[in-house]
C-alpha cells in the first residue's frame, strides 16, 4: 500500500532561501521536489522527507507585505530518521550547528539536536510516534 501524500505541511521562511534549500538537501538528505523562484527570491519551494512528509518555505518578504510573515530562524522541527549517527556526522560535516550529539531517551529513541544556518532548529531521531488508534 502506498502512503497518502502528505496533507500537513510544516513551513517556514528564510533569509536566503536558495542556501537554505541547498543546505537542507545536502545536510539532511531533503530532496528538493519544486523550487519557484525568480532570481535570489524563493516563492515556493517543497521539500520531501524520504521516509514519508516534507516540508514548504520561501523566502521572507517583508518589504512587499508578506502574506506568510514568519520570522527566519523560528522554526523547529522533529524528523524521523532511521541512522541517526550518520545524519548527524553528515551534518555536522556540512556545517550544522550541534544542539546536542546523538543521544538515547527513557522513551528509547535516538535523538539529536541540530541548528541550520538561519537557526532553525532540527531534532532528528528513532522514534515514530505511537500508533494511530
Amino acid at each position: 500500500m502506498t502512503a497518502p501524500a502528505p496533507q500537513v505541511w510544516p513551513t517556514l521562511r528564510a533569509t536566503d532561501a536558495p542556501a537554505l534549500i541547498r543546505f537542507l538537501v545536502e545536510a539532511f538528505g531533503f530532496i528538493e521536489v519544486a523550487v519557484m523562484a525568480e532570481g535570489d527570491t524563493v516563492h515556493h519551494a517543497e521539500l520531501a522527507w524520504p521516509l514519508g512528509g516534507g516540508l514548504m518555505l520561501g523566502s521572507a518578504r517583508p518589504a512587499d507585505g508578506d502574506r506568510w510573515p514568519l520570522r527566519p530562524g523560528t522554526f523547529g522541527a522533529y524528523v524521523v530518521c532511521d541512522d541517526v549517527d550518520a545524519l548527524f556526522a553528515r551534518a555536522v560535516a556540512a556545517g550544522a550547528t550541534v544542539g546536542s550529539e546523538p543521544a538515547g531517551t527513557d522513551y528509547g529513541s535516538r535523538e539529536c539536536l541540530l541548528l541550520d544556518p538561519e537557526g532553525n532548529h532540527w531534532s532528528f531521531g528513532t522514534y515514530r510516534g505511537e500508533p494511530r488508534p
